[in-house]
């Protein structure tokens, strides 16, 4: 990050790092959202003066703000030189100065009060107010002047997520989204917690390390799966699945096979951004992939036909039509789904996966989302075959909503 203090940034937060009036990050815990940005505080003041403000909605002692966290950055990169931490504000050698607040607290008179601050950091931004928002914005308006906003989601309707997660971003606004999994630096213990929480609670997984809204647990999709170790037995049948990706989305590749009313998921190839030309790669990750049928997106059967002369001649396209998606994932719901623990992305697809909700009412309603179902779709693909053959078909468990009747 900094050429002084040679400060480490994790890929996920370097957009963050170009000038923009609106910078957020938000996501589950252990995304080291608030590190990256006591560094970028910490790198702009040995550079230059900037006045800080760092705000929460409700700050009802200096404990509780960021500014230890700021202390730590300090004495961690022997930075003491720059700085004068005094009891309620921290001054710089340039001359800047960092104070800490509670939005709640200001009123638009009082507001005033930070008018020509360079910098504005509200920590725990879901609990911001829609009052506290529309104070905030217009104050720091000094020409070059930042908003930075770091949060773990609650809700879709909060403020913060209408202004920064919403259809239309305001002008100059980088948001990331970050989690456990793009820190490089996330502890041990950190992990060990969040593997816990994967295994026993799925809905807190989601929410709490996924960086997930707060979800009706009735909108999951999934609810018959586990997560345990295993060895595929020397006589499975393995299905394989392939789902397409290239940009922004994910190309994937799911090894599974069925015994009696168990579908084991054993492999998983996942890659966003991986080119037509590295596909057969990634797909060799996966063991035996050459040898099986596989069953792949047939929305790009240019991809299909590359594969098919570049080592995988069993590869065949899905096929589609009215009501496929839903038929597919009823029968995979047929299924006591088994998950091996290295097969993460397939893990948190069945963690997320769900039924929409009105917004209004937070009913659930019978209709599929459209997004965490990169992998669902390869499962999908993959038990294809077997589904249309009756294989191992069990009686279908019916979703338990009892919202949708109203």
């Amino acid at each position: 990050m900094s050429n002084i203090l040679a400060i480490d940034t994790a890929p996920v937060f370097l957009p963050l790092l170009q000038p923009a009036r609106y910078k957020g990050a938000h996501g589950g815990r252990g995304s080291a959202k608030s590190n990256f940005f006591a560094d970028l505080w910490l790198e702009e003041n040995v550079q230059a003066k900037y006045d800080f403000v760092c705000l929460r909605e409700t700050l009802k002692s200096l404990e509780f703000s960021v500014k230890k966290l700021f202390e730590s950055k300090i004495t961690h990169f022997n930075a003491g030189a720059y700085f004068e931490v005094q009891d309620r504000r921290i001054l710089t050698k340039h001359g800047g100065v960092t104070i800490f607040e509670g939005m709640q607290n200001h009123t638009s008179e009082s507001i005033k009060s930070l008018d020509g601050f360079d910098r504005a950091f509200f920590e725990e931004a879901q609990n911001a107010s829609e009052k506290s928002l529309t104070l905030l914005r217009p104050t720091i308006r000094k020409p070059g002047s930042e908003l930075w906003f770091a949060w773990n989601p609650d809700k879709e309707t909060d403020p913060i997520d209408k202004l920064l997660r919403g259809p239309e971003l305001p002008p100059g606004a980088i948001v990331v989204q970050a989690n456990y999994m793009d820190n490089p630096w996330l502890p041990d213990e950190l992990r060990a917690e969040m593997e816990y929480d994967r295994r026993r609670d799925p809905d807190k997984y989601a929410h709490v390390w996924l960086g997930e809204y707060q979800r009706n647990s009735e909108a999951r999709v999934f609810r018959n799966w586990e997560i345990k170790e295993f060895d595929a037995p020397p006589d499975a049948i393995h299905r394989l699945g392939a789902d397409w990706g290239f940009s922004i989305d994910p190309s994937v590749l799911v090894r599974c096979h069925i015994v009696g009313q168990k579908l084991y998921v054993d492999y998983e190839a996942y890659q966003v951004g991986c080119e037509i030309v590295d596909l057969p790669s990634l797909f060799l990750t996966v063991p035996e992939a050459e040898k099986w049928a596989m069953t792949a997106d047939s929305a790009r059967p240019e991809t299909i036909s590359h594969m098919r002369k570049n080592g995988f001649p069993k590869i065949y396209p899905a096929v589609k039509g009215a009501r496929s998606v839903e038929e597919g994932i009823e029968f995979l719901r047929s299924f006591d789904i088994v998950v091996h623990p290295r097969c993460k992305h397939t893990i948190d697809e069945l963690t997320l996966y769900s039924y929409e909700t009105d917004p209004l009412t937070g009913k659930v309603i019978p209709k599929l989302s459209d997004k965490d179902n990169h992998v669902i779709d390869s499962l999908r693909y993959a038990c294809e075959g077997a589904r249309r053959a009756g294989t191992n078909k069990p009686i279908p468990k019916a979703p338990v909503h009892t919202s949708w009747m109203g």
